[in-house]
């Protein structure tokens, strides 16, 4: 069994964050249709429901991948989704995502769900190693990485064509051992 198969509800103070279901699409068709949301994080594709209806309806059985529901616990609302997903067994590593959406950011929302998700990885899952990366016109992301813990590792240059634009994504990770010397 993938330590993956196991759908945790992990609690914070200002968020809960449980296994996403085809019911939350209602709530996530403005994150993920949001133009802000789709820019930051270089996603191209459009979402229709009857697609999002299927993709968050199989989540539950995936075993290669963590989806979770980010919700406020003041209001009870879903404002976006966090990932733990790319995982690779053999180096016990995993790549992390996480999108809010409007009138999300900017109140510890993320940055706590971060730290829950991540927090679990190494923890729960026994990782050593997750990964992400952040576009360069998103340095408010890249703060919230940091104070989470991430560290730099490099540039992938030109690695997001945006509008025309080629835009440069860092790579940043954090391990096991940081993570825990971090935490006391």
């Amino acid at each position: 069994m993938s330590p993956f198969s196991a759908k945790p509800t992990l609690t914070g103070d200002l968020v809960l964050l449980r296994p996403v279901t085809e019911d939350d699409v209602p709530a996530l068709m403005p994150v993920l249709g949001d133009p802000e949301v789709t820019r930051l994080t270089g996603s191209h594709t459009a979402f229709d429901e009857p697609a999002l209806r299927a993709w968050y309806g199989s989540r539950g059985a995936a075993d290669d991948r963590l989806d979770l529901a980010v919700v406020e616990r003041a209001t009870g609302r879903v404002v976006g989704e966090a990932v733990l997903n790319e995982w690779d067994p053999g180096n016990e590593s995993c790549a992390f995502r996480i999108a809010l959406g409007p009138g999300a950011a900017g109140r510890g929302l993320g940055t706590e769900a971060t730290r829950l998700i991540v927090g679990h990885a190494f923890g729960a899952l026994g990782l050593y190693r997750v990964w992400l990366e952040v576009y360069a016109f998103n340095p408010r992301a890249r703060r919230a990485y940091e104070k989470a813990g991430f560290t730099a590792e490099g540039v992938l240059r030109g690695a997001l064509l945006w509008e025309g634009e080629r835009v440069d994504a860092t790579v940043m990770s954090v391990l096991a051992p940081e993570w825990a010397a971090a935490r006391g």
